[in-house]
């Protein structure tokens, strides 16, 4: 299975502009630019599309690990939170930290644990980073 996103800029990195569009068109010549990736600009920019693929990945995982184990969540709500640093080589993703809270009535803590664990790990966006992951994860009854 192949996806397509692709990308427009136009200008030099602090005057010029971008778009981003996707295959399947949700996402259709969304504005990026120098302001919405390091300032307050209006729009997008590659580390909010990269937490929101990892928190919906995740969250998709996450389900799957359940269903292994014969449960099935009423609600998974993940939210990634993507660090971006200044290091001496450049800006560099230097982590993603997930935050999920899973409404599971009846759900045994331990299983639920291990389940977060081997989504977190297995998620293929999270498998794709190559940074340092973190979670989060409160279970509700």
């Amino acid at each position: 299975m192949k996806r397509k996103a692709s990308a427009v800029w136009k200008g030099g990195l602090k005057d010029g502009k971008g778009t981003v569009s996707t295959e399947s068109g949700v996402l259709s010549n969304a504005q990026y630019s120098f302001g919405t990736r390091f300032e307050s600009g209006n729009g997008t920019n590659p580390e909010e599309l990269i937490a929101a693929a990892h928190a919906g990945c995740f969250s998709m995982a996450l389900s799957a690990e359940l269903g292994k184990v014969n449960l099935k969540p009423e609600s998974i709500s993940t939210t990634a939170t993507i660090t971006l640093d200044m290091l001496p080589t450049g800006p560099t993703i230097t982590s993603s930290h997930l935050e999920t809270t899973v409404k599971i009535p009846g759900a045994d803590k331990a299983v639920f644990e291990k389940a977060t664990s081997d989504a977190k790990a297995g998620c293929p966006i999270s498998r794709l980073l190559n940074t340092k992951i973190t979670m989060e994860a409160k279970l509700e009854g």
